[in-house]
């Protein structure tokens, strides 16, 4: 029997999906001219189905790398803790900053910035998208975990941001039902987590948003397929 390559084993959603991700990461980088934004280095946000910011993060290697990592089931913090599940990501949005991929060390004058340099000047441009975002978010929160520590707001870059899943996938994606049953899991494996470990307050505070955002997303879809919800008489019925 002939064995299957490894590039065609993941189901055909799976491989549409990275393929969609492999143009994006293809762009041209605006803030770069001549270079691919996928090769870049900054700061990136991921977005739901109804462009709601749920992620925001930063890179000193390369878009490319960091959020393929995110999104395709290799090891990443956020996806292991269950706070971020990469079937809720429609979008991606990555502002470039060649002068901190350049940027030269002031511990070693001559020699390239090492990763916790190029960290510390990434820091306020991550923190001034997450408060840009929070602000723009409709419940004025972000999903990461853990603290994005306040520095000076500053200018940020013109942006790349696209759809990473395909418009043969788009429609079945998008489906209330689906995301509701996939937050739902998301919620309880997050919770399960919760009650086995001694986690951070961040992790509480991520649970609590996504049941938000559950509750948000059941009550729209009630609303789209037009069921009543019950008012305060109907609520004291089963008390009787």
């Amino acid at each position: 029997m002939a064995r299957i390559s490894k590039k065609d084993q993941p189901p055909r959603a799976v491989q549409l999906i990275r393929a969609e991700l492999g143009n994006v990461m293809a762009l041209d980088d605006p803030n770069d001219p001549g270079y691919r934004i996928g090769d870049a280095v900054g700061v990136y946000a991921y977005f739901d189905y109804d462009d709601e910011p749920i992620y925001v993060g930063q890179t000193s290697s390369s878009f490319r790398d960091r959020i393929s990592r995110h999104l395709t089931g290799q090891r990443s913090d956020a996806v292991a803790k269950f706070i971020l599940d990469p079937f809720e990501v429609a979008s991606v949005a990555m502002w470039s900053l060649p002068n901190v991929a350049e940027a030269e060390s002031l511990k070693r004058p001559g020699q390239m910035a090492g990763a916790a340099e190029k960290k510390f000047l990434l820091n306020p441009y991550e923190y001034t998208v997450y408060k840009t975002l929070e602000a723009r978010s409709k419940f004025r929160a972000v999903l990461n975990e853990g603290v994005i520590h306040p520095t000076a707001l500053v200018e940020l870059p013109p942006v790349v941001h696209a759809r990473i899943i395909p418009d043969a996938l788009w429609e079945e994606r998008k489906h209330s039902d689906v995301r509701i049953a996939r937050r739902a899991a998301t919620i309880s494996r997050l919770s399960q987590m919760i009650s086995e470990r001694e986690v951070s307050g961040g992790m509480r505070r991520t649970l609590l948003l996504q049941a938000q955002r559950l509750t948000w997303l059941a009550e729209q879809r009630i609303h789209e397929v037009g069921v009543e919800l019950p008012d305060a008489e109907d609520a004291t019925i089963g008390d009787e």
